[in-house]
């Protein structure tokens, strides 16, 4: 018996070093959180794989999860980074209005390298309740202004976990949908959308 293939999706993290994208990653993978103290310093491109059930039809799809592994901190990331993605996660801090206000320039990587990819906006770190400084109205302002790029928008907290694993299940959701509507583009062949002359009958032979 034959074995289906389940389709594998990128996704990728783009955010600020410090604004929880590693401790994001690291729940996706393992459930678990590391505070800063108790973390070791790693540089290098980190990924994981995670398969989701979604749809009525319980189809099966692989979650790609790619972190800069604070490359940033040293380097700039290159384009190989966003090649093939098919989803982005742009991270900031709910307590650090810096990290929000240059989302834009994380935005602009994604569209230049990565133009076909969903973008999803992450407020994390929503434990912080008393030091929250981004609200719902500046994140709602940053979506229109982006000119409605911006698939959707999550809050998390990778301390505690609220809204992570949520997260990543609707963001499956959406990228098994779009991957979907496209393979079935991608069925349609040339014959599909060829005129054929109408047919007309030899006329006699008149000699």
């Amino acid at each position: 018996m034959a074995t289906v293939k389940v389709p594998c999706q990128k996704v990728i993290l783009c955010g600020e070093y410090g604004v929880g994208k590693s401790s994001l990653f690291r729940r996706f993978a393992m459930d678990t959180f590391v505070s800063a103290s108790d973390r070791r310093s790693t540089l290098g491109l980190d990924q994981f794989e995670k398969t989701y059930t979604v749809g009525p039809d319980q189809r099966q799809i692989k979650l790609q999860l790619w972190d800069t592994g604070g490359l940033e901190r040293v380097a700039s990331v290159t384009s190989s980074y966003f090649k093939f993605a098919e989803a982005a996660i742009l991270v900031f801090a709910l307590d650090n209005i810096d990290s929000f206000n240059i989302l834009s320039q994380h935005l602009l990587e994604i569209v230049t390298h990565a133009e076909h990819a969903k973008i999803y906006v992450c407020g994390n770190k929503t434990d912080l309740k008393h030091d929250v400084v981004v609200t719902d109205a500046d994140i709602q302002m940053f979506c229109e202004q982006c000119h409605n790029v911006v698939t959707g928008t999550f809050k998390t907290s990778c301390k505690t976990g609220e809204g992570v694993q949520e997260m990543f299940a609707e963001i499956s959701r959406q990228v098994a949908v779009s991957s979907r509507s496209r393979k079935e583009l991608e069925r349609l062949d040339d014959r599909s959308f060829r005129v054929e002359a109408p047919h007309t009958p030899d006329e006699p032979c008149s000699c």
